[in-house]
């Protein structure tokens, strides 16, 4: 079980489905319809998309920016689940963006909680992320990106990784492939 005062996480692909964002922009806003959610199998959506490089930056820079028509969803039973962890405790969003944004705003309209109980870090680089959980006093991260859970598991921080198509390579971390079995490892109780 994992103490729930020791538990922080990512927000895209683990908590917002930005994926299905970027797949709905190039669709409504650029005519691309070929691209199905499954089809995304690396982390880098050039290398596996058949997409101009300035089309795939231009609706990157539109999800970080907020300029999109197209609403942000939260994963399934995310919101749900991180809601019952506000109340028992302060929430830690560690995000490789370079700056917040609007996803702050965001969070906050997702979740309904108090603004205070919310706390988002964006460190501009997935190599950043260990220290500032580590800074924090947080053991277990769930993240979606494998490279980035090599990467804390080296530094000391338990990666929890989420399911998703890009990440299906081997790997020897707790893997979730939903927010109801990531609840179920959950320890509400704890300090």
């Amino acid at each position: 079980m994992i103490d729930s005062a020791s538990l922080a996480f990512d927000i895209d692909g683990v908590f917002a489905d930005t994926m299905s964002l970027f797949i709905d922009i190039a669709r409504d806003e650029y005519k691309i319809n070929n691209i199905n959610y499954e089809d995304i199998k690396c982390y880098y959506i050039s290398e596996c998309i058949d997409m101009k490089p300035e089309i795939i930056s231009d609706i990157i820079v539109r999800i970080l920016d907020g300029k999109h028509k197209a609403p942000l969803k939260p994963i399934d039973g995310s919101a749900r689940v991180l809601r019952k962890l506000g109340r028992h405790g302060r929430l830690l969003f560690v995000t490789a963006r370079p700056y917040p944004g609007l996803i702050i705003d965001w969070i906050s309209e997702t979740l309904r909680l108090d603004p205070a109980s919310v706390e988002v870090i964006a460190t501009g680089s997935f190599e950043a992320k260990a220290d500032v959980l580590l800074d924090k006093k947080i053991s277990y991260f769930v993240e979606d990106r494998l490279e980035t859970c090599f990467a804390l598991k080296e530094k000391g921080v338990t990666p929890v990784l989420f399911r998703q198509p890009w990440n299906r390579m081997e790997h020897p971390f707790v893997e979730v492939g939903n927010w109801q079995e990531l609840e179920a490892l959950i320890d509400f109780n704890g300090s």
